[in-house]
C-alpha cells in the first residue's frame, strides 16, 4: 500500500500494488500493520456496499458527529466516481477546503477519510459500486449532511448533476456561524 497525502490535512489517497498474472489480480484492501505508517490505530467495525445505477448521480455530503464521528476508507469496485471530501474540523488548517479524486475499478485507488470530514461522490458512468470501511457504527442520531451545491464550499462536480436523493437535496447549506465539528 502506498499512502499519498492529499492537500487536506490527514487525508490520504491509498494506492495499491496488486499482484497480477494471467488469471487477473490479487489486491490487499486493508492491512493494520501497513496503516501504522499514517498513524491509523482504530478498528473497522462496519463495511458497507453501495450501488448507484445512473451516471451523474450524487450521494452526499455525509458525516457523523462525535461521539460517533468515523474514519472511512472508500473504494470503487465497479465503474468510476469523483470522490469528494470536505474538511469540517474546527481547528484544522484546511477547514472548509475540499479535495476530489477519481476512484475506479481500473485505477484501484482508495480514499482514506479521517474523522471530521464530510464525504460524497458523483458517478462518472452507469452502475457504480463502492465499498466503505467504517470505524464507527451508523447512528441516525449523529448523522449529518451538507448540501452538495453549498456555495461556501463550491465543489466543482465533473458532470452535470442527474440524480440526487430527496434526503440529500434537503441537507442544509452551512450557516455563516458554522464553526466545524
Amino acid at each position: 500500500m502506498e499512502f499519498v497525502k492529499t492537500k487536506l490535512k490527514d487525508a490520504y489517497l491509498i494506492c495499491s500494488e496488486p499482484l497480477k498474472d494471467n488469471r487477473g489480480l490479487f489486491e490487499r484492501l486493508y492491512c493494520k500493520s501497513e496503516l501504522k505508517e499514517i498513524n491509523f490505530k482504530e478498528n473497522i467495525v462496519q463495511i458497507n456496499h453501495s450501488v448507484t445505477n445512473s451516471k451523474g448521480s450524487i450521494r452526499g455530503l455525509h458525516y457523523q458527529i462525535p461521539p460517533m464521528a468515523e474514519t472511512k476508507f472508500v473504494k470503487c469496485i465497479k465503474g468510476s466516481v469523483q470522490d469528494v471530501i470536505v474538511d469540517i474540523r474546527k481547528d484544522s488548517p484546511t477547514f472548509l477546503n475540499w479535495h476530489s479524486e477519481i476512484l475506479s475499478q481500473e485505477n484501484l485507488k482508495m480514499m482514506f477519510i479521517p474523522k471530521g470530514f464530510a464525504h460524497g461522490f458523483q458517478t462518472l458512468e452507469d452502475n457504480c459500486e463502492l465499498l466503505y470501511f467504517h470505524t464507527e457504527f451508523y447512528d441516525q442520531k449523529y448523522e449529518r449532511g451538507i448540501r452538495f451545491d453549498d456555495q461556501a464550499i463550491d465543489i466543482k462536480w465533473n458532470l452535470e448533476l442527474s440524480n440526487i436523493s430527496e434526503r440529500d437535496k434537503h441537507h442544509p447549506c452551512l450557516s455563516i456561524n458554522f464553526k466545524g465539528i
